[in-house]
């Protein structure tokens, strides 16, 4: 046997596909602790770490790690800053230890011990769900028509007629884009 050296000493390069997600964090960790101090491992985790009340309206900004001064120097956790909507500062102000609890156990160590709130306007971007809907010719609203001028109750002939329009624009805008 050569003295190539043992199989489990030598860094294994992955086989096979890997997630996006890994990718992507090779590349955006170093830019997000350099710029923030965090790692992007931390926002993508924040829904679970915020919790339903806070995650709508409270996003972590940045982590504020103190200068060391030495190497023989104590560690020092850092601050948390977090950027916060109005309506949800009191409730973040009353989690704030919880919170400082689950973001500690994220890391695995006492790595934040203070919290500070940033008032701002919190974006979060929605995936809309609206079905998308096309206009409907003529002859689709002669037939709604036709289905419909038995109703006596004008408003629910006119919510019916509403309700017709939409199933038949969608379901055109489906057949365009070559589903059903």
């Amino acid at each position: 046997m050569k003295d190539g050296g043992d199989k489990s000493t030598r860094p294994s390069k992955p086989r096979g596909p890997r997630p996006l997600a890994d990718l992507v964090s090779d590349l955006v960790d170093p830019i997000v602790s350099k710029r923030a101090g965090m790692t992007a491992g931390l926002l993508s985790a924040w829904p679970e770490i915020a919790g339903l009340r806070l995650e709508q309206g409270c996003r972590p900004e940045k982590l504020l790690w103190p200068p060391r001064r030495s190497d023989d120097d104590p560690f020092e956790p850092a601050t948390l800053v977090v950027a916060c909507e109005g309506a949800y500062v009191l409730r973040l102000q009353h989690e704030a230890q919880d919170l400082l609890t689950r973001v500690n156990g994220y890391f695995g160590y006492p790595a934040v011990s203070r919290l500070r709130i940033v008032q701002k306007p919190v974006q979060i971007h929605r995936v809309s769900r609206k079905v998308p809907s096309k206009p409907i010719g003529p002859g689709d609203r002669q037939m709604i028509a036709e289905a419909t001028s038995r109703i006596e109750n004008p408003r629910l002939r006119s919510a019916l007629e509403r309700f017709g329009e939409t199933v038949l624009g969608r379901n055109a805008a489906e057949r365009d884009r070559g589903g059903r």
